[in-house]
């Protein structure tokens, strides 16, 4: 096990440097760079004085759609000095050759210095850290009680498969997998949040103001009260997926033939079920746990956070693309891939700790 955590630690070094190498690529090919986003605003600064200008009966000069310095042609840059455009370029590190610029990047990022934002003057460390609890708060709560539903849901579902039971919870399931968990969140405003009908729970952020002066219990109660809405309805767009799954694994386990030989030997349902068959079913539901709450940090909130007001890792780093906020941009890349890979090992060492029997080096060879 040793020499293939190892093989699998080397693997994510190759595939961490391909995965940055291709989005690099495609960000330099795609238009509105910063640069290009401060011409434009100096542009529209210049055709509102143009505006004015004129409107005095006079007229000014307006930058173009290109020009540029050393070769390169920017939106917005005729008539602004080369050296104007050489200090932006220096300033943002456009001066260096493209591939200087993505080594220099994953050396500094291999030290995990990610530098600074352009436009939040602070670190993007600093930025991630303090955008961090409010998306590990909805990942772990969610990926907890996604966990705690589907989990026992999905083995009375296959117990009473056919059974009234099973129909009148497939309908459930069937409408939770095929609504987004975005749509339950603003039905959850309209009805909770003081949209039309109650008003019981607040519509944004994950405490109240002036929560540091709270005691202890009423800042716990504060921050579920915050957190309730937002969790559901990442909960309800969640639990389908894994309750057919859970299902699926205990009605495969028990049709099989140990199953039946167990029966015929005697031995009681809740004994064969818990005993035998949960092991074997739950094997790649337990070990999907990483990847699930990976899923869920940084990828499923993202519109729960927008909705709610919650400033996470989701909206920081959509808020980073639009404004083409590049280090904030290629550190989450960065540091959400590296995750998603460790995480990767951590599921395969899942499963060989739920099912000793699995052996990775033995099927590698």
């Amino acid at each position: 096990m040793i020499s293939y955590i190892i093989r699998r630690l080397l693997l994510v070094i190759p595939t961490l440097f391909a995965v940055m190498l291709v989005n690099f690529l495609i960000v330099q090919v795609v238009p509105g760079g910063p640069i290009e986003r401060i011409l434009a605003q100096l542009d529209d600064s210049a055709v509102s004085a143009t505006a004015r200008v004129s409107g005095e009966g006079g007229e000014i000069a307006v930058g173009g759609l290109s020009g540029g310095s050393g070769g390169k042609i920017y939106r917005g840059a005729q008539g602004l000095p080369p050296e104007f455009i050489e200090q932006l370029e220096r300033q943002f590190g456009f001066d260096k050759p493209l591939h200087e610029r993505f080594l220099l990047m994953m050396r500094n990022f291999a030290v995990f210095d990610f530098g600074k934002s352009y436009y939040r003057d602070r670190s993007v460390t600093e930025l991630v850290l303090d955008k961090m609890p409010v998306s590990i708060s909805l990942g772990l709560w969610t990926t907890l009680l996604v966990y705690l539903i589907s989990i026992p849901l999905g083995i009375s579902k296959a117990v009473r498969d056919g059974s009234r039971f099973d129909v009148a919870t497939s309908t459930v399931v069937v409408i939770g997998n095929a609504v987004p968990s975005f749509l339950f969140a603003i039905l959850l405003i309209v009805v909770f949040a003081g949209g039309q009908y109650l008003d019981w729970f607040p519509l944004r952020g994950l405490h109240s103001d002036g929560w540091k002066e709270l005691g202890w219990f009423d800042q716990v109660k504060d921050y579920f009260w915050h957190i309730a809405l937002p969790v559901f309805a990442l909960v309800i767009g969640g639990f389908a997926s894994l309750t057919i799954l859970t299902k699926n694994s205990f009605l495969d386990e028990i049709g099989k033939q140990y199953v039946v030989t167990a029966r015929a030997k005697g031995l009681s349902e809740n004994r064969m079920l818990y005993g035998h068959v949960f092991r074997n079913a739950m094997l790649i539901v337990i070990a999907g746990f990483p990847s699930a709450f990976i899923r869920i940090l940084f990828t499923g909130a993202l519109l729960i956070e927008v909705i709610f007001s919650l400033d996470g890792l989701g909206l920081l780093g959509f808020e980073a693309a639009i404004n083409r906020d590049y280090p904030v941009m290629f550190a989450t890349l960065y540091f959400f891939t590296l995750l998603g890979l460790l995480m990767g090992l951590v599921a395969d060492l899942t499963y060989a700790l739920v099912d000793p029997r699995i052996d990775f080096e033995a099927r590698e060879s």
